[in-house]
């Protein structure tokens, strides 16, 4: 079995596709049924040694390709805010560059793809509609904030909602079924004030804690004097 001959190209080595005449680099060697292929800038698709030349030994018509730099202000993962829905928080989950081009004009539009929080709407927005809230090496601890505001604004009025006693004279009110439904929402409730007072040490938790337990109170009563 003869010895393997050497690759006439190299990783690294400028090189000309010539069926295209656009340049690349080397980014790949492989010997492939007995014969070398090239991997160029570090695409899918394999080039066998007939159809390249180096750049320094190519004679041929190049194509110029433009070479297009764009900043993305913002990226996947990070919290924003949409112009116009100011109540909603968004995070973004991709985006895209289209890339306009006339005879005498050119631009460039980035359009960002976002996911509702809270139930995942999906839509789009352009740069300028987008207001950073956290980028996506803080967007973790924002969401935990806006976690527990949301836990705030829920909590505090469903316990507004919850009556201060039971009326007697509704026998749906007695029912066990309903009585345990309101214990155990209540307890919910008293749980996450607590875990929210733990965090930030507010006198106003303590109410709302303070609040559950008269309403729990009131309701182990009524539950001994019906039974």
């Amino acid at each position: 079995m003869g010895r393997r001959r050497k690759s006439k190209f190299q990783v690294g080595d400028t090189v000309v596709i010539t069926i295209y005449g656009t340049v690349g680099k080397v980014t790949k060697v492989q010997w492939l049924d007995g014969t070398y292929v090239y991997e160029i800038n570090r695409s899918e698709e394999l080039y066998k040694e007939e159809g390249l030349k180096l750049l320094s030994e190519f004679e041929g018509e190049i194509l110029e390709k433009e070479h297009i730099d764009i900043e993305y202000k913002f990226l996947i993962g990070d919290i924003v805010q949409v112009k116009g829905h100011k109540n909603d928080f968004f995070k973004i989950i991709g985006f895209r560059t289209e890339i306009w081009r006339y005879k005498e004009s050119s631009w460039e539009d980035i359009v960002y793809e976002l996911a509702r929080i809270g139930d995942g709407e999906w839509m789009e927005a352009s740069e300028a509609d987008l207001i950073l809230l956290a980028d996506v090496d803080h967007a973790e601890a924002f969401m935990q904030k806006l976690g527990l505001l949301y836990l705030i604004k829920n909590h505090g009025q469903e316990l507004k909602e919850l009556p201060l006693s039971l009326d007697k004279k509704d026998p749906i009110a007695h029912e066990e079924q309903k009585q345990q439904e309101r214990i155990n929402r209540l307890l919910d409730i008293y749980n996450d004030y607590r875990f929210l007072y733990e965090w930030f040490k507010d006198e106003e938790y303590v109410q709302v804690m303070n609040a559950v337990i008269l309403e729990l109170k009131k309701l182990t009563e009524n539950n001994k004097k019906t039974s």
